[in-house]
């Protein structure tokens, strides 16, 4: 018997049911132009996975990706067009699991607010969550499976 956590996430017409074994990575709150059109919201919420531990549980076929910039995919249902995850081409065992679809409880906090200098003027951040221009230094959010430059 294994203590490993796991978290059940589905997309919002549940066509899609996927299951997360083991912890979730560090996340940020990502204001640049491609999340907010992406998640349709004022920001997206992404953690890093590596794609070994994602199992669809059901719906896969309903699964599509979309090249939203070259070299990086988004995931989504193409029943109701909930957004799963994105990877780069670069590094695809790695995904960038979207938040929102989760089931679970998950309580972990973001790390940061990057890309601060896109953030759509009708959102407030009046949190005491650090806020940067760009990319988070590594030293405070490492962006595993992102673009975030070597320091």
């Amino acid at each position: 018997m294994t203590d490993e956590r796991r978290y059940e996430g589905s997309c919002l017409c549940g066509g899609i049911r996927y299951e997360v074994s083991g912890e979730l990575g560090d996340f940020g709150y990502c204001h640049c132009t491609s999340c907010r059109k992406a998640s349709g919201s004022g920001h997206g919420a992404n953690a890093p996975i590596d794609r070994a531990r994602l199992r669809v549980l059901s719906g896969a076929e309903l699964l599509r990706e979309y090249e939203s910039s070259p070299g990086k995919l988004r995931a989504f249902c193409s029943n109701c067009g909930s957004p799963m995850y994105a990877y780069l081409t670069a590094s695809p065992g790695i995904l960038r699991l979207r938040l929102g679809s989760l089931d679970t409880p998950f309580t972990k906090q973001p790390r940061a607010h990057t890309w601060v200098s896109d953030k759509a003027p009708w959102e407030p951040l009046d949190d005491r969550v650090p806020q940067f221009p760009r990319w988070a230094p590594r030293s405070v959010l490492i962006q595993s499976g992102s673009k975030q430059p070597a320091e």
